[in-house]
């Protein structure tokens, strides 16, 4: 028996000892490759509340989680507009101190020269 002889006869029979297994063959497997979703940019215009929030509520400071550092982000006002009571309050919460961060500036509610006011995001400086 030549050596393509024997390799054909040990492939057949490699085939049949899959086949006796009992299960499906394997089906061949699909790759899909889509192409990345463009990246847009929206620019929102900043809320305008008619009137200025109301006071701040007290919140209650739980003790910051163990082993991050992380700073304590007072809650605030947010206006929505909607309904007779058009003020959510926004509870505070602790969130991780990024790094090259020294100092949490906390946002602030801000009035326009032509009217209304306008919530200004806290930053770190």
């Amino acid at each position: 028996m030549g050596p393509r002889l024997l390799a054909t006869g040990l492939a057949g029979a490699g085939l049949l000892s899959l086949a006796a297994c009992g299960g499906p063959p394997p089906q061949p497997t699909q790759v899909v490759i889509q192409q990345p979703a463009p990246v847009t940019s929206t620019v929102t215009a900043p809320v305008v509340a008619p009137v200025p929030p109301p006071p701040p509520q007290s919140e209650l400071v739980p003790p910051p989680p163990a082993g991050i550092p992380s700073v304590w982000q007072p809650g605030h006002w947010r206006y929505t507009g909607v309904g007779p009571t058009p003020w959510m309050w926004d509870p505070g919460r602790y969130v991780a101190v990024p790094a090259g961060a020294t100092t949490w500036v906390p946002g602030t509610w801000s009035q326009q020269p032509g009217g209304g006011w306008t919530w200004v995001e806290g930053h770190w400086a």
